[in-house]
């Protein structure tokens, strides 16, 4: 028998004809500064006019939240999850999103299932505003398992040196506000899933009267990208904080974003729970510590302004889509988080 690169596990021919589904997918993306199609060895981008840009680069996956979309046997939203958890970190600097690329990496290559990730990826990058200009496709026999496959994402943005967003501006009295999470986001699935199939044995397709869907169904709500709303608020308000909420939950994150001379009072019961969370604390006996971070428990987002100007924020925060909540408040005291 002749050996081939295809009789090894390697489809050249598949490869190809996913670049030919994927191109109008990510032409439908690109924005003012896109130079190069899809196919070369780099992509280029063009910055437009700014005095003093500096460029903001964030990378990320999304973890073992695609094995819910193995055990459903849905592709077309964890491409969201990759560019939202991407874009989001960027956005934590002021920065906007210019562009974004993906590794998909599998064993054998789906090409159905491959572009139907690559259509979330373009979702996303269309919710972010940023353009998908390249990416690659590894196919690894033997490395991964037979239908299974992994993701990262790397967004690049860009913002003016003098409105840089990090956090040295905020003081004690200033306040916290919240944006609603869609769930879990993509943090907490190791626990989650260890719960629900491990412990409990409960099906994916299990339908939970709590949440009005399946559990497999909360589980891939794909995360929400805040990219489109914050860029608006900065142009119109004050902002002296950013925070995404990822793993590590609040408790985590938000002390990442001020001095080291202040902490921040978060108010419990200051907003909506989803239930989901309410679910996994109940039926996994975990501490309500451990739920605050692990977890983002409601909050995907957080803003700190001065406290004058948070009502006009939180007025202008709803009018462009989003559910926020004022949270809690800076003040003096050893950095972290206390619930109150």
């Amino acid at each position: 028998m002749k050996l081939t690169y295809k009789k090894s596990g390697v489809d050249i021919n598949k490869g190809d004809k996913l670049v030919d589904m994927i191109k109008p997918m990510a032409h439908a993306t690109f924005r003012s500064g896109v130079l190069q199609d899809l196919g070369s060895f780099g992509a280029f981008f063009k910055l437009g006019n700014y005095k003093k840009p500096v460029l903001v680069s964030g990378t990320d996956g999304v973890g073992t939240k695609l094995k819910i979309a193995f055990m459903l046997d849905r592709h077309d939203t964890v491409g969201v999850d990759l560019v939202a958890m991407c874009v989001n970190d960027v956005l934590t600097s002021g920065a906007e999103p210019l562009f974004f690329l993906d590794y998909f990496a599998t064993g054998k290559l789906s090409v159905k299932n491959a572009a139907n990730v690559i259509k979330g990826i373009a979702e996303g990058c269309r919710l972010a505003g940023c353009s998908l200009i390249g990416g690659e496709t590894a196919e690894m026999p033997g490395f991964y398992k037979d239908n299974e496959y992994d993701l990262a994402g790397f967004s690049v943005g860009v913002v003016e040196k003098n409105k840089i967003i990090d956090g040295s501006k905020i003081k004690a009295g200033d306040i916290i506000i919240g944006l609603a999470s869609s769930g879990l986001h993509s943090n907490g699935y190791s626990l989650a899933r260890k719960l629900f199939f491990d412990i409990k044995k409960y099906k994916a397709s299990k339908f939970m009267k709590e949440l009005g869907c399946t559990i497999g169904g909360e589980l891939l709500k794909p995360t929400r990208i805040y990219v489109k709303s914050i860029l608006a608020l900065l142009k119109a308000s004050a902002v002296k904080g950013l925070a995404h909420i990822t793993g590590g939950g609040i408790t985590e994150n938000l002390p990442r974003v001020f001095p080291k001379n202040l902490s921040a009072v978060v108010k419990k019961g200051s907003w909506q729970i989803p239930g989901i969370f309410d679910i996994i604390k109940k039926e996994g006996k975990i501490s309500e510590a451990e739920m605050y971070r692990t977890f983002n428990m409601g909050i995907g987002f957080v803003v700190v302004v001065k406290e004058k100007d948070a009502e006009p924020v939180l007025k202008k925060l709803r009018r462009l889509g989003e559910r926020p909540f004022v949270i809690g408040f800076i003040e003096r005291g050893k950095e972290g988080v206390r619930y109150a």
